[in-house]
């Protein structure tokens, strides 16, 4: 129960304070950090400058020996007498006296290289070896300066011969303190003429004096310092040297100059230079405990700030939080409801005093909607049972009136109905919303725009939804200089041009002014009759009752015109597919009729079906069976009968119309498309009969064909094309090579007399047109036959 209790509270105003508290805590243990990690920084990087000035130190003292080394074995490769011996063809006495002239040189190379332990050359082609002052032979030589007992005589002759070029390696010396204590730096001379390597240069340095050199370094202390060679081979170290130091070394030199590596007494610090002289590298590995010796205290000094800063911290947060708490607990409690035995939710104390205003204000303004709701409701039954003429209420209107305060100002009445043509778009327009909580907003837009123009003219207003229109009541300012029709007709225009600005497109139409709350009815029913007539004078206008009454009293205004003169020729015109004809009478029909001042609503439906049924007359006339343009289109009678407007049933004729007169013209373009067809067959065959008659006639071409059926000879050959895909002239020739092909079949004709008879003057003009279609020569056709 105690865990339970103590997760709901975690939502508690107190926890949220303590997490703040907290976090600033967060600053000095951040600080503390940052400077931590700044220090170390900072030691790490003076302990990377002293490591690196010592490795400079060891590089200074060491490449100079190697570069004395480098010297050495450079004059000597170089030496005249040298190569002289190496790459001459004299007599072998005559090389011996060279090379013995030769080894008393080298002592002067042994006297000005003081710090050059041993060198030699190996004489491959006498297989000797040249020395200070003597020459041996090879094994004479191994034994008197390698031999000591860790190389075989094998080994040293295929580490000299097979050793990479300028390499340093670990030799053994003889006359050195301790065996393979020698570094050894190993240069091949050109080979001969012969392709035969001619010698090699050794120059060596014992160890000794590579470790003086690393022991006269100051500073250092418990460090490893190591040579290596370009494929990281250890030439020397200052301390044994592991196999898993070895290891380390292999995986990790080809990284960075500073890393830290795992070593076998735990982590180390290891740190290499490139000799600026050669391919060695010069490697310094220390213990990460000596390494961090100058950092721990630093690290110390960090942990205990920390600790310090944490316990008292901790104090002071939990002092202020009961301090700061227990105002907000005592205003919980006043604010929570003591008759509900619901459990609280909500444990962030701050969320439910919030809550609870909001849910006091929120009850509140739903009240008081509820009441406007209620209040609009009711009022805008009473004023549509009043339009409607339902007087036998249980309370007189002049005590709803008071109710709804309402006053009426005089006892002229008059109505004016609003129409919103545009619902569709309308609702689009305002997503998120359902179809009620739409239709609400667009009656409560139009009420407030409506009342407030009424108000403008001095007069009242007020707006009820009737039969899905909005109805406007308006109760006249008793004076007696207005002119009330003029304001009626101001309050639509001005009402139709405002709600543009909502996207609404409206109709609206005005009752005649009544004198009588009773003739609120009255005036209600003239505006209804008014908005009828938008079906002839169409959406978006302004419909006055009285205009249509005075224009209803002129009789001479009765019928349509519609003469079956013109009926007969609007059929004509769609029988042969003009459009555009029938389109013209049609128009001028139904302008004739509905340009009236008045038009009755009957007549102008009439009107509308006769036009119907001159169409299904004019598909009926072109021909039985050809009625299924009608099947294609099975709803258009009842597209044209559910239009609100005159104007949109002709929309609707003129579509139909125009497929009508599609499907007519199509017809007649079929019928002239098959005359034409057998026309033309009957003029290719004709051309066909003509080019076998004459064909063996050689001023048969394309113009005397032209000129024999009175055409132009490319218009001809245009047409034989489209007909039979081959051009005229083609098929001529065609035609004559295969009568001559006939001819070699079955007579003994020579080839120029078959090319006269088929209508060639030239034989060569015929051979060259019957390979084209053949791919041989006559003569060979006539071979192969």
């Amino acid at each position: 129960m105690n865990l339970r209790f103590l997760w709901q509270k975690r939502k508690s105003i107190i926890f949220t304070w303590l997490i703040s508290y907290s976090a600033v805590l967060f600053i000095p243990m951040i600080m503390s950090l940052i400077i931590y990690s700044q220090s170390s920084e900072a030691l790490k990087s003076e302990i990377h400058r002293a490591n690196d000035s010592l490795l400079k130190q060891v590089r200074y003292s060491i490449d100079t020996q190697i570069d004395l080394m480098k010297r050495l074995n450079m004059e000597i490769s170089w030496n005249t007498k040298l190569q002289t011996l190496m790459y001459s063809t004299k007599q072998s006495s005559d090389a011996q006296f060279l090379a013995y002239q030769l080894v008393k040189e080298f002592r002067m190379y042994q006297t000005s290289y003081a710090t050059i332990d041993e060198f030699y050359v190996t004489w491959d082609q006498e297989s000797a070896v040249l020395r200070p002052g003597n020459i041996r032979d090879k094994q004479t030589a191994f034994d008197t300066i390698h031999n000591t007992g860790t190389l075989r005589y094998e080994q040293w002759l295929d580490m000299i011969n097979h050793a990479a070029n300028n390499e340093f390696v670990l030799l053994p010396h003889v006359d050195s303190a301790s065996p393979q204590s020698a570094i050894a730096y190993i240069t091949h001379l050109p080979k001969d003429l012969n392709g035969k390597q001619a010698g090699t240069v050794v120059v060596m340095a014992d160890m000794e004096r590579f470790q003086k050199a690393m022991e006269s370094i100051s500073l250092f202390n418990g460090g490893q310092i190591l040579i290596l060679n370009h494929d990281n081979q250890v030439l020397m170290s200052n301390l044994p040297v592991t196999d898993q130091d070895n290891l380390i070394l292999q995986q990790w030199m080809d990284r960075d100059h500073v890393m830290v590596s795992p070593s076998g007494n735990g982590d180390s610090e290891l740190f290499y230079i490139q000799s600026e002289i050669s391919d060695l590298k010069y490697v310094l590995v220390i213990p990460s405990n000596i390494y961090w010796q100058k950092a721990e205290y630093v690290r110390k000094f960090t942990y205990i700030s920390i600790f310090i800063s944490l316990m008292g911290a901790g104090v002071l947060t939990w002092f202020f939080l009961r301090r700061n708490y227990s105002p907000i607990q005592q205003l919980v409690k006043s604010l929570s409801d003591k008759n509900t035995t619901e459990e609280r939710t909500d444990w962030n104390e701050l969320h439910f005093i919030q809550k609870e205003i909001f849910n006091t204000r929120d009850e509140k303004e739903r009240i008081a909607l509820q009441l406007q709701s209620h209040h609009n409701v009711l009022r805008s039954n009473m004023l549509s049972r009043l339009m409607k003429g339902k007087m036998d209420t249980l309370v007189s209107y002049e005590e709803a009136f008071k109710s709804f305060d309402i006053e009426l100002s005089s006892n002229k009445f008059a109505v004016i109905l609003f129409a919103v043509e545009n619902h569709e778009s309308l609702y689009g327009n305002l997503p998120g919303m359902d179809m009620n909580e739409r239709r609400k907003l667009i009656q409560f837009i139009i009420t407030n725009v409506v009342e407030e123009l009424v108000g403008q003219r001095q007069h009242t207003g007020y707006v009820a939804e009737m039969d899905e229109m909005m109805a406007c009541l308006i109760n006249f300012e008793d004076a007696g200089t207005s002119d009330w029709r003029e304001d009626l007709n101001w309050i639509a225009a001005e009402a139709q041009r405002f709600l543009t600005r909502f996207r609404m497109d409206l109709t609206v139409s005005i009752g005649g002014i009544q004198s009588t709350l009773a003739g609120a009815a009255v005036a209600y029913q003239e505006a209804m009759d008014a908005m009828e007539y938008k079906m002839i004078l169409g959406k978006r206008e302004i419909i006055t009752y009285d205009d249509l009454r005075r224009d209803a009293d002129d009789k001479s205004q009765l019928g349509y015109y519609y003469p079956l003169q013109v009926e007969q020729q609007i059929i004509n015109l769609i029988k042969v597919g003009d459009y555009s004809q029938a389109s013209a009478f049609m128009n001028d029909v139904t302008e004739r009729n509905f340009n009236k001042p008045f038009v009755s609503l009957t007549l102008a439906k009439c009107l509308i079906f006769n036009l119907v049924g001159t169409m299904v007359k004019a598909i009926n006339e072109l021909g039985e069976g050809d009625s299924g343009i009608l099947d294609d289109n099975p709803l258009w009678m009842e597209n044209i009968i559910a239009c609100d407007t005159f104007a949109e049933m002709q929309h609707e004729l003129q579509t139909l119309l125009q497929e009508v007169c599609g499907f007519a013209a199509a017809k007649v373009e079929s019928n002239q498309s098959k005359e034409r067809t057998e026309t033309l067959r009957d003029l290719i065959a004709k051309v066909m009969m003509y080019i076998a008659e004459h064909y063996h006639d050689a001023n048969l071409n394309v113009n005397t064909i032209g000129e024999r059926f009175e055409l132009k000879g490319s218009y001809v050959s245009k047409l034989f094309k489209e007909q039979t895909g081959d051009g005229l002239l083609d098929y001529i020739s065609k035609y004559r090579i295969d009568q001559a092909k006939k001819m070699m079949a079955s007579r003994k004709d020579s080839i120029s007399e078959i090319a006269k008879i088929v209508g060639y003057n030239e034989v060569a003009t015929f051979i060259r047109v019957f390979k084209k279609y053949e791919g041989i020569t006559p003569g060979k056709f006539k071979e192969m036959g």
